[in-house]
């Protein structure tokens, strides 16, 4: 995820109505695909924290989707493709992001569905309900200053790649880490489940350590992130780090 945004927005074609069923048809596959890993994971369908989840999930990927494609078709396409020249040491790191994704739903799945292995309040469940809303509404602003919003640590000479200064990257230099870490860490709330936290705390030490070497990358190959960085003290959070 690379924090930065072209002068201009991009210049790819709108989408095809073909495009937008494509796109339709892959989120309503996504998310059949997630509640049937839950819920047979689970063994029963009266568990109320996952269908919560499903249904924010689906309000977040929709608004994403409709509003990339409609906006910054370019972005669409940079995140759903492959690219070549990503860091190697991201590459591990998306390895073993994916395992404690996976990791901490099934393991939710097994707590909060099936065992009951711990027993969450439902005051924590509706506070992490809660704390998702404002943490979606950073993501949105992201997404929306940030054209070159990859899903790989790349430097992006085949989209022209500058330096992003407005929006919420006028206070830290990586929004985006800012917002999923807390995310990630609500999920497991909201699906009520104290042990769904470990894979989950797992996830965000994972984002500290490629903020860190993302921005020492962004440092070294991209033309005037350094100057940014002097100006932009801090990387995730205001006046700590």
């Amino acid at each position: 995820m690379n924090d930065q945004r072209p002068i201009e927005q991009s210049q790819s074609a709108k989408p095809t109505p073909g495009q937008w069923i494509k796109r339709f048809i892959q989120i309503i596959l996504g998310i059949f695909v997630l509640d049937a890993f839950l819920f047979l994971i689970a063994g029963r369908w009266d568990w109320t924290g996952a269908w919560i989840f499903s249904f924010l999930y689906l309000v977040f990927v929709l608004v994403f989707v409709v509003w990339t494609m409609r906006n910054d078709p370019g972005l669409m396409e940079e995140r759903s493709r492959r690219a070549e020249n990503v860091k190697p040491w991201d590459k591990v790191i998306l390895t073993i992001y994916t395992i404690m994704l996976v990791g901490m739903l099934v393991v939710a799945a097994l707590d909060a569905g099936r065992f009951r292995w711990s027993e969450m309040p439902l005051i924590w469940q509706a506070l992490g309900v809660i704390a998702l809303i404002p943490q979606g509404l950073l993501l949105f602003w992201v997404t929306a200053t940030n054209s070159y919003l990859s899903r790989y640590a790349r430097i992006q000479k085949d989209r022209s790649q500058q330096v992003v200064t407005t929006g919420p990257y006028k206070y830290v230099r990586h929004p985006m880490y800012a917002a999923v870490i807390p995310f990630i860490i609500c999920v497991a709330l909201v699906l009520g489940s104290w042990w769904a936290l470990v894979p989950g705390g797992v996830i965000g030490v994972l984002f500290i350590i490629r903020t860190t070497l993302e921005d020492q990358m962004l440092q070294d190959e991209l033309p005037g992130y350094k100057e940014y960085a002097q100006r932009v003290r801090y990387r995730l959070i205001p006046g700590i780090w």
